[in-house]
Order: C-alpha cells, then structure tokens, then sequence
C-alpha cells in the first residue's frame, strides 16, 4: 500500500466510493483541524463548530457518490462546511431577532451582559487573537468567507471562487477589501481602547 500521505485528496474519496471505508477515516484525520478551525472563524463557538464538522463528514459519508473530480475534493468539502456555518449563522440571527421583537415594555432596562475581554486581555496585545477574531465576524458574510478562506485557511483564489462560486476577479476584489475592512475596524477598536 502506498505511503497514505502521497494518496491525493481525490484519490481518497475514489477508494471511499468503491468502499473503502479505512479512506474515509484518513478523510476524516486529514481534515477534521482545518474545519474545526474554519467553522470555528465563522461561529465563535467550538460546541457549533463540532457540530458543523460532524455533520460535514456525514454529508460527506453520505453524499460521497455526488463528489465528480471536477473540482478539487478540498473545495466539495469546504464548501458543504461554508454552506452548514452560513446556515447556523441565520438560525443564530433569527433567534436573535425573535428573542429581541419579544421584549415588552417592562424588559426595556434589561441589562445584558457584556462580551469585552478584560482589562487584562487588552493589556496583553495590541491585536490579540480574540480581538482579531472579533473584527472578523464583524465583517459581511462575503468578506468574512473569503478571508477566512484566504488568509486562515490558506487557499488559493481558484479554490475560493469554486467554494463561494464567484469569478475570480470578484475573488481578489473582496479579499482586498475585506483586508481593508479589518484593518480599519482594528485600528478603530485600537483607538476606542486608548481612550
């Protein structure tokens, strides 16, 4: 048997349709991190982001004879992962929406409670982790993909346009941007914090 870490992606989920199902593990192990990883960037939440990923290795197990090589097996899978997180991020607004259009008049001095870090976090780093990922899932959904995407998932534009479904130039165009867009809301959250 060949050295499992010369078997394509492709190959792979080729063995995995012809029922293999030792390939669907090595599947599983090769990228249960990076989707925990990106699921995690667009949920903030690692208990919904587990979620997502078992069930896009589900929908992977049993959509596995809808996968034709037309596209890299890395963009099928991402994309199935984009398309559950953009699903929990709606449930996530309309639940707040709803919870919110509930609220009568008596409710009006609720006091909710705050998501900043600590003093101490914000002393620690200028732009720390958790700071960055909060300008992140500031940014519009079509930013916050390709980004994620791009600069954390390290993809390449082709890969990001057959997962978003989107041309390439419009690719480049919202990376760019989205780039911008973060910068700008860090620097804003760095001088709202030296106030």
């Amino acid at each position: 048997m060949k050295d499992s870490f010369k078997v394509t992606d492709e190959e792979l989920i080729r063995r995995f349709q012809a029922g293999d199902e030792t390939a669907f593990e090595e599947i599983v192990n090769r990228y249960k991190n990076r989707l925990m990883n990106f699921a995690y960037r667009f949920v903030l939440d690692r208990e919904e982001a587990e979620d997502i990923v078992q069930d896009t290795f589900l929908k992977v197990y049993q959509n596995r004879y809808a996968y034709k090589e037309i596209a890299k097996f890395s963009t099928w899978i991402y994309t199935i992962t984009a398309n559950l997180a953009k699903t929990i991020l709606r449930k996530q607004r309309n639940r707040k929406l709803f919870f919110f259009s509930r609220l009568g008049p008596e409710d009006k001095d609720m006091d909710f409670p705050s998501n900043e870090p600590d003093t101490q976090s914000r002393i620690e780093g200028k732009f720390d982790e958790q700071t960055i990922q909060k300008a992140i899932i500031k940014l519009p959904e079509h930013f916050r993909t390709a980004i994620i995407l791009r600069d954390i998932q390290e993809l390449s534009y082709e890969e990001i346009s057959n997962i978003i479904n989107a041309p390439l130039g419009t690719v480049k165009s919202r990376i760019n941007r989205a780039r911008l867009k973060l910068q700008e809301d860090l620097q804003e959250m760095w001088r709202n914090e030296q106030k």
